[in-house]
């Protein structure tokens, strides 16, 4: 992994944030809902893949699941409450089986907590490791 990618990785996570953020900033009805949940599902897929490139590029093990990363990347301080990621994982295997509005809800409501763990995860990304 080289610094220019990992840089892109970085990039392309912070408009993904952007995106979710705009997103949970509308007044919530059902097409909100499914606009929330498939921005959450991008911007989930891009955390993990950032945090996996930047094990790698430190120098740690090639770790190709979502369970093994998290695990990993709390072992070395990058986030720091690996149940919630773990929890995160869950419910991005949920948003693919949802199709009810009051599951929706619930997923939305969810993701509006969540939005702050990925916060923090880019702080920490740009505070320790890339800027």
């Amino acid at each position: 992994m080289t610094e220019e990618r990992l840089r892109e990785r970085l990039e392309n996570y912070k408009k993904a944030l952007k995106r979710l953020e705009e997103a949970l900033g509308k007044k919530p009805d059902p097409y909100i809902y499914d606009s929330v949940i498939k921005r959450f599902e991008f911007t989930y897929e891009l955390a993990w893949k950032l945090m996996k490139a930047l094990i790698e590029y430190q120098g740690g093990e090639s770790v190709s699941f979502p369970r093994g990363i998290f695990k990993e990347a709390y072992a070395r301080g990058l986030i720091k409450d690996g149940e919630v990621w773990l929890g995160m994982l869950e419910d991005r295997n949920l948003t693919s089986h949802t199709y009810d509005e009051a599951s929706a809800k619930k997923i939305y409501q969810r993701v509006k907590d969540l939005y702050a763990v990925h916060l923090a995860l880019l702080a920490q990304i740009v505070e320790r490791e890339l800027e």
